[in-house]
């Protein structure tokens, strides 16, 4: 067996038999692996602690035909203000959720790798009401599935510069009045998603709590599931919370 040194961010992990725990680890170079940490529920383990949802971690590990050994496991940030407030805490969860769906098992993908740590530092940071579906929006986005923000979806370029009042999640785009279709959005909550994909994340992250973070929130959340399908069971946690 080879060993190897990494880095990465635990995204979440499973007990195996009476001591040991499998780590699913989005890795720096190698994507997602799952590694075993043999004795890492014992009192005494050397790295218990290290190996938790949220760490980010300097791994030394054995790579195994399915499942990889940590060996060596040292925290490069174990993200304490999130792990002491269970609001983060929970938002973080769908951080790693969301990760953890797109990323590949040993295919390397050093963007949601940057992202992911990004993510993680910003809310260890401060909290944001819009933090996570500015994360979601940036990951649709890299994966293909940017929405049209600017001009009507449906009547095309000329129909820019109209007022757009709704958002079309099959064509993945703002819709006018003349062609008005989807869900109501407002006009402040395109302006937010803009920025967002635009380079304005450190503003945005500053919008207090109201209407216009919960349809954003919302909208973001049923972009995820309609384009990449899946349900992040954590934010749904997250509402009724």
């Amino acid at each position: 067996m080879a060993l190897y040194r990494e880095r990465g961010v635990v995204l979440r992990t499973y007990k195996l038999g009476e001591a040991d725990r499998i780590v699913s680890i989005l890795t720096q170079g190698r994507g997602k692996v799952r590694a075993v940490a043999k004795g890492v529920r014992k009192t005494k383990s050397r790295f218990g602690g290290r190996l938790e949802p949220t760490s980010h971690v300097e791994l030394q590990l054995y790579e195994g035909r399915e499942l990889d050994i940590v060996t060596q496991a040292e925290s490069i940030d174990a993200h304490r203000h999130i792990r002491e407030d269970l609001d983060r805490l929970s938002k973080a969860i769908v951080l790693l959720e969301a990760i953890d769906q797109l990323a590949q098992e040993r295919q390397p993908a050093p963007q949601l790798y940057r992202m992911l740590v990004g993510g993680l530092s910003t809310l260890n940071q401060a909290d944001s009401a819009l933090l996570i579906p500015a994360f979601l929006l940036k990951l649709l986005a890299m994966e293909g599935f940017g929405p049209q923000l600017d001009g009507c979806v449906v009547g095309g370029p000329q129909d820019d510069g109209v007022d757009l009042v709704s958002f079309d999640l099959d064509r993945n785009g703002a819709v006018c009045l003349d062609h008005r279709r989807g869900v109501p959005i407002r006009e402040e909550s395109l302006s937010v998603m803009r920025a967002v994909l635009g380079g304005g994340l450190s503003t945005v992250l500053e919008v207090s709590a109201g209407p216009v973070t919960h349809e954003v929130d919302n909208l973001v959340g049923h972009m995820w599931e309609h384009h990449i399908e899946r349900r992040l069971r954590s934010a749904h946690v997250l509402d009724r919370a």
